[in-house]
């Protein structure tokens, strides 16, 4: 007898089954076979639903559109950087989470909807935390400030490759003054709450705004201006009479002294107010209801509950544990001296430094590429899935180098105008360091910060918001275990490479002791670059330049070790349940294809793969 459900056998029982019994079989495949069909319509509703509500929040950022490589006819304006207008972005962002419960079925989606249900409500569950604490981030800082940030986004981000482009940048120089006023003025208001930075922020800022205006066209100068010489750049590439280029270079000229000049100006002004007042107090234990901040940022970028006090103790034994490792290192090496001893030697012998000047700085340059380009090659042995964007190895800027991090990454564009970019901070050559250039490179690069975003946007079967927005456990953990693993290929190819390897993850141990001790514990400045010289090889002066980024930016640095271990341990649990049967290169497909996600989603996404046999 043959069912009327394609394919599938009814077997045939005794009578004294019954028919119910005999005809169960094909009920119960009929039953599996829609629940399945339910599931993915609900899926494929969802996932419209997600790409709908995407669009809308596009079409509201012209900056974002813009990072995107849309280029549309809001192509020469900012975002409205103004509190009405974040507040009702947050009350649209809000309603989407009771609109997505209440017009979709959960039960019903399949399990990658449901992983999409759970972190869109995660996103907004954060939004909805951190927003009475909206003002709390130094709206001008060393590290993203929005004085260079404005204009690094035109230089990075806007192409000119018609005169419709370059007349849109020149709409933007006009509006740039604006832009910058909302800023100020919400710092300002932020200021007036108390939330105001402590007083070498100002210096770096206002320092900062110095260095761009004393140069042309501001002042008579060889120098130029950073978004001058952008400009005059990008359209003396353009196919154009030369009298339009220059009617267009006058614009942008008059755009620069009319409107950006003064608006730099007044903020200036407004920062020497403020800064009148400053104090050296650096932890965010100073601000009203500053410990539950404090709490909120280490919930937020760590995603789980530890506390200040536990945090600040795995710093102190991950500590312990990498000195003993860096001892081994001090063995091989045959070095005579105690740790302190070999921390000194690393930070001033010559041999582990390039030379202070631009042939050295083209040097590191062309070394940190080819370091990509040889793990490059291996990439297949570690992976499934590769990026398809192409990885640019650049040095920071002159114009940011002086403040900026020591190294970071930009994505590239989705349209592939625009390569992912490795930056390297290069303004201090006695902070970079040979043995430590593949570490930085793996992290920033490959396998890591790139890897991981550009697979990332390069997916097709997950929705969009899923693509990208960081979540700094999960991208930092990712990166620093990304220094880690290189060291089963043997790229670390002699014990100061490792060594190297070692400082940097020594350095993101020490960030979970001293971001507590500043922040928690209310340490200064000066006892939070104390502890990290004494426990890393990071020589003073950028020791004093990592404790100021971490004042700027409290609870972020937790995040790389608290990530990191978490994916050693899923790791090591598959490796030990799965057997022979746990491929590496299958866990790190998971892992990536998921997308950014909190760590306990990470591990409920690896125990469910483990449970259906790593398969």
């Amino acid at each position: 007898m043959k069912s009327i459900l394609k394919n599938t056998t009814v077997l045939v029982v005794t009578a004294s089954l019954g028919m119910t019994a005999m005809w169960y079989p094909a009920f119960a495949v009929a039953q599996e076979s829609a629940a399945a069909e339910a599931a993915q319509t609900e899926t494929e509703r969802l996932n419209a639903w997600f790409e709908a509500k995407h669009k809308e929040h596009l079409e509201r950022s012209p900056m974002a559109k813009t990072a995107r490589g849309i280029i549309g006819e809001d192509y020469g304006r900012w975002d409205d950087n103004s509190p009405e207008r974040e507040q009702e972005d947050y009350e649209r962002s809000q309603a989407e989470l009771t609109e997505m419960i209440s017009s979709f079925d959960y039960d019903r989606l399949d399990d990658e909807g449901k992983l999409s249900w759970r972190l869109f409500e995660y996103r907004k569950e954060q939004e909805r935390a951190r927003w009475p604490y909206r003002d709390y981030l130094y709206i001008f800082n060393q590290i993203f400030g929005l004085h260079v940030t404005a204009p690094t986004f035109l230089i990075n981000q806007h192409r000119i490759s018609t005169e419709a482009h370059a007349e849109a940048y020149i709409e933007r120089l006009n509006g740039f003054g604006a832009y910058l006023d909302q800023g100020a003025a919400r710092a300002k208001a932020a200021y007036e709450k108390g939330i105001a930075p402590p007083r070498f922020v100002y210096d770096y800022v206002m320092d900062d705004i110095d260095g761009m205006l004393e140069a042309a066209p501001f002042v008579k100068s060889d120098v130029k201006t950073p978004l001058w010489e952008d400009f005059l750049k990008k359209t003396e590439a353009l196919d154009l009479p030369d009298k339009r280029k220059k009617e267009l270079e006058g614009q942008a000229r008059k755009a620069l002294l009319e409107g950006i000049y003064p608006a730099y100006q007044r903020l200036q002004d407004q920062l020497a107010r403020e800064r009148e007042s400053a104090t050296d107090d650096a932890g965010v234990w100073k601000f009203p209801d500053g410990a539950k901040f404090y709490a909120y940022r280490l919930q937020n970028m760590t995603t789980t509950d530890m506390s200040p006090d536990k945090i600040h103790e795995l710093g102190l034994s991950e500590t312990k544990r990498i000195h003993d490792e860096m001892r081994e290192i001090m063995r091989k090496t045959n070095f005579e001296g105690d740790l302190s001893d070999f921390f000194n030697f690393m930070r001033t012998d010559e041999r582990f430094r390039y030379p202070d000047s631009d042939e050295g700085r083209e040097q590191y340059l062309e070394d940190a590429t080819a370091i990509i380009d040889e793990i490059e090659g291996r990439l297949d042995e570690l992976f499934i899935t590769l990026p398809k964007a192409p990885l640019e190895v650049r040095a920071v800027e002159k114009f940011r180098e002086k403040t900026a991090a020591g190294a970071f990454y930009s994505a590239a564009s989705r349209d592939g105008s625009r390569p992912g970019v490795y930056y390297i901070n290069l303004y201090d050559m006695k902070s970079v360091t040979k043995y430590g250039m593949k570490a930085l490179a793996y992290h920033e690069g490959l396998p890591g910060h790139h890897m991981q975003i550009s697979i990332a946007q390069e997916l097709d079967d997950i929705p969009e918001f899923r693509k990208s927005g960081g979540i700094s456990a999960y991208s930092e953990g990712w990166g620093l275990y990304s220094e880690w693993l290189p060291k089963e290929l043997g790229l670390y190819k002699n014990p100061y490479e490792d060594f190297g390897r070692l400082s940097l993850e020594m350095l993101r141990a020490g960030r979970l002791v001293v971001d507590t001790g500043l922040h928690h514990k209310k340490w200064t400045v000066e006892e939070a670059t104390d502890w990290l010289v004494a426990n890393t090889p990071v020589p003073r002066d950028a020791a004093r330049r990592a404790i100021e980024r971490y004042v700027v930016m409290p609870g972020q640095a937790t995040s790389y070790k608290v990530g990191m271990l978490k994916i050693q341990e899923l790791r090591a649990r598959a490796e030990k349940a799965l057997g022979d049967d746990f491929d590496l290169r299958k866990f790190h497909d998971l892992v990536l294809r998921s997308g950014a996600v909190p760590l306990d989603m990470l591990e409920d996404i690896v125990d469910n793969w483990i449970e259906k046999g790593g398969a």
